[in-house]
């Protein structure tokens, strides 16, 4: 009975349908029904790809007060919720508690907290987060270079996103739009003009597509230089 209650809420996440998925988990409960953690799991990634974070948030607490083992896809959502909250505290706490469980934590987590840092300003904790994936034997990925590229140039701490941009530039990763435009904008905010056009000319020569954006920063930046 669980596998197929399971399955129904599972359908309804990809179908998109979030109210939907809550319902039949409400039954799952009220019912006293031995439920299985990948029925917490689906209702969760519905309410998170509706932007439903707080009732993905109230799944996930509804989660930790059972006594199913929460696992790295369990933590995964929940941090994705609460980056997408901007509740970047309690993404930290969930990051936090992945240590304290024995989860290994991984790209994706790391990624989810560094955003989350970054919509909350928090810059320097997200410098924190970035530099202890090594300690934690994550690899970044381009993912991982941006959130923490943006999170410093949003806060206008543009040496720090300029000095990341540079370790990026130096590894084998590939840069994106995203990379570009957080470059480019750094570099108008320190009035660097000449180095927003290395950037630009860097980006240009790695066949890295350009939009509007990236053009205006540039323009940008050159006015302020």
């Amino acid at each position: 009975e669980t596998t197929s209650v399971g399955a129904a809420i599972s359908a309804c996440e990809k179908a998109g349908q979030w109210k939907a998925a809550l319902q039949l988990f409400s039954v799952m409960l009220q019912s006293q029904m031995q439920s299985d953690i990948i029925c917490f799991h689906a209702a969760i990634s519905a309410c998170e790809k509706a932007s439903r974070w707080k009732e993905a948030l109230h799944v996930f607490c509804v989660m930790e007060r059972s006594r199913l083992q929460l696992n790295e896809i369990s933590f995964s959502a929940a941090l994705s919720a609460y980056e997408k909250g901007g509740e970047w505290e309690r993404a930290l706490l969930i990051f936090a508690a992945m240590a304290r469980s024995k989860v290994e934590a991984n790209r994706i987590t790391f990624n989810a907290a560094i955003s989350a840092c970054g919509r909350g300003s928090e810059w320097e904790r997200a410098l924190q987060v970035f530099g202890s994936a090594a300690q934690f034997k994550v690899e970044a990925n381009t993912i991982t270079f941006n959130a923490v590229i943006s999170a410093c140039e949003e806060s206008s701490k543009w040496e720090s996103a300029l000095h990341i941009i540079s370790v990026m530039l130096r590894s084998t990763l590939e840069s994106d739009t995203i990379t570009l435009n957080a470059a480019t904008s750094a570099c108008g905010n320190g009035r660097e003009w000449q180095k927003a056009l290395v950037f630009f000319h860097s980006m240009w020569q790695r066949q890295v597509e350009l939009d509007s954006i990236t053009a205006g920063a540039v323009v940008s930046a050159c006015e302020r230089g």
